[in-house]
């Protein structure tokens, strides 16, 4: 089978999706033989900044649908090709065993906790959906002062990971990895109260002169992908019809 648009796609994607996007990658690479994908991970909202001031990615996969649907709103990528891939759920992880899991979002107003982790909800999705959970909850008042922040869900969950936090808020895509699974312990956020963290792609203005850039987006909502995702621990929108 010959080669079909081979050449390089360049991926901007929430870190959320760090530990299935190679996957996702390779994947693609079977349908599109000869592609090399290109990809950088980070925080939704400084993947925005940047290709608003034309960074030259060829796709966009946020945390959110929001920071796509602002690019197109710009004229910084296509409209037409926004479509949600992924529903993202928070976890509340820990390495320390003095907090029990079962005690769900009440951990939060434990006495013995002094540093608590989430994204920053200035600029990641998951950290301000963390952020409403713990308001929803009650316990935003009483944490706010403990939160170290990160970056990006990632580096969230370094910080538990490395013991500079007690419990981080995380995606779940986090705890569910090959590298993190059955490290820890983690309680599934309720999804009452909070928005759904429906995650959209989106091609960029650089990207619509890349034939590439469509055919991924298309990709995402192919049965290959969709089982990737949900194996790392993603819910999934509604299957459209003509996938990949």
């Amino acid at each position: 089978m010959p080669a079909a648009h081979a050449g390089t796609l360049l991926v901007a994607a929430a870190s959320d999706l760090v530990h299935c996007i190679d996957e996702l990658g390779a994947s693609f690479q079977k349908e599109a033989p000869g592609t090399e994908v290109k990809v950088s991970t980070g925080a939704s909202g400084n993947f925005f900044a940047q290709i608003k001031r034309g960074a030259p990615f060829d796709v966009f996969l946020s945390a959110d649908m929001d920071y796509p649907r602002k690019l197109a709103q710009e004229g910084a990528a296509d409209a037409a090709s926004l479509a949600p891939y992924a529903v993202g759920r928070l976890a509340v992880w820990t390495l320390d065993a003095r907090f029990d899991v079962r005690q769900g979002m009440r951990m939060f107003a434990d006495p013995r906790l002094t540093r608590a982790a989430i994204a920053n909800p200035d600029v990641a999705p998951y950290g301000r959906a963390a952020r409403a959970a713990l308001v929803h909850h009650g316990v935003w008042d009483g944490v706010r002062g403990k939160l170290v922040i990160g970056e990006n869900v990632a580096q969230a969950a370094q910080f538990v990971q490395t013991g500079n936090a007690q419990l981080g808020i995380v995606s779940l895509a986090t705890v569910l990895s090959p590298r993190l699974k059955g490290v820890g312990r983690y309680y599934l956020v309720p999804e009452e109260g909070i928005a759904p963290i429906e995650q959209g792609a989106i091609v960029t203005k650089h990207g619509q002169a890349n034939p590439l850039a469509a055919r991924f987006v298309r990709f995402l909502q192919s049965e290959a992908a969709r089982a990737i995702l949900a194996r790392s621990g993603f819910g999934l929108p509604r299957a459209r019809a003509g996938g990949a």
